[in-house]
């Protein structure tokens, strides 16, 4: 028999039960498009409860005035000055360290021991649940360095939950790139650093944005760490300084959804339209910049 041919015997087996795998494969087929369409249908579903109840609150008074024991006094103002606010800290904080991180790992500590341990730590830390890094923001930050229920605190706990996720993003980013592009840039006389300066970072700067954004979008998702170090509820005033007092949207969210007055869970419906367009925002930008880079480099 030559070597690749199927024996006739094995071929009419192959031929009779072709019928039976082809009606296996759409069933298999006919069961993903299904449990696509039911998850789609209970999103369309919790979406059109969220619009029809919060819409009539969604006004300008709401967006503009800060929260009030009233459902139509309430306003959502301190809490998306609070979000805004502590996220442009997260960031700022996250970001360099992240990106820095990666490089390091990827670009120059090779296949050693000591890479290996730090990427095996840091995928760990990216699935540990994010009330782990509030209970420990609440004892270094607002505890040990007396930072209080703060801004900066707030944000540097924020920033240990994303920092994980940056550093793997940005890693897979500069994986990406091609090595005959580093080995093009040495072997005309560059050094290692510029190297990853001038052609690798370029390269891999959209893949870096669409992850920190991403992450920056989980983020702002993220109440349980905030709740841990103590965030504030009821806050009538946007903060000014690092070290003010904050809330955030998901919290004002929570305190809203938790009172027994119907008509404040119709107020937190239209929190949570706010909260959506912010993420719906954030999405968009990492979805541009990612076209922007591409099409640049």
């Amino acid at each position: 028999m030559v070597v690749g041919q199927i024996p006739a015997q094995q071929a009419a087996e192959f031929s009779v039960d072709l019928p039976r795998r082809k009606a296996v494969g759409w069933v298999f087929i006919a069961l993903g498009l299904l449990s696509i369409l039911f998850a789609l249908f209970i999103l369309l579903l919790l979406l059109y409860d969220v619009v029809h109840r919060g819409l009539p609150y969604l006004t300008w008074e709401f967006l503009t005035g800060f929260d009030s024991r009233f459902p139509s006094r309430a306003g959502v103002l301190a809490a998306l000055a609070g979000t805004v606010y502590m996220m442009g800290f997260t960031i700022l904080f996250a970001l360099p360290l992240g990106i820095m991180a990666a490089i390091y790992l990827e670009e120059y500590a090779g296949d050693s021991w000591f890479a290996n341990a730090v990427q095996i730590n840091i995928s760990n830390l990216a699935s540990v649940p994010s009330i782990i890094y509030g209970l420990l923001g609440l004892q270094v930050f607002v505890r040990v360095m007396g930072l209080n229920r703060s801004v900066l605190a707030g944000a540097l706990t924020m920033a240990l939950v994303i920092l994980p996720i940056i550093i793997v993003a940005s890693r897979e980013a500069l994986r990406s790139v091609p090595p005959s592009i580093r080995d093009a840039s040495l072997a005309l006389g560059a050094t290692k650093w510029q190297t990853i300066r001038h052609h690798v970072l370029p390269y891999a700067v959209s893949g870096i944005m669409t992850g920190n954004i991403l992450a920056a979008a989980r983020a702002i998702g993220e109440s349980a760490p905030l709740i841990a170090i103590g965030a504030l509820t009821f806050v009538p005033f946007t903060p000014n300084s690092p070290l003010d007092l904050f809330t955030v949207l998901p919290i004002q969210i929570f305190n809203w959804t938790s009172r027994p007055q119907e008509a404040f869970h119709d107020v937190a419906a239209a929190g949570i339209i706010v909260l959506l367009v912010v993420l719906l925002i954030l999405n968009s930008l990492a979805i541009f910049l990612r076209w922007r880079f591409r099409t640049q480099f």
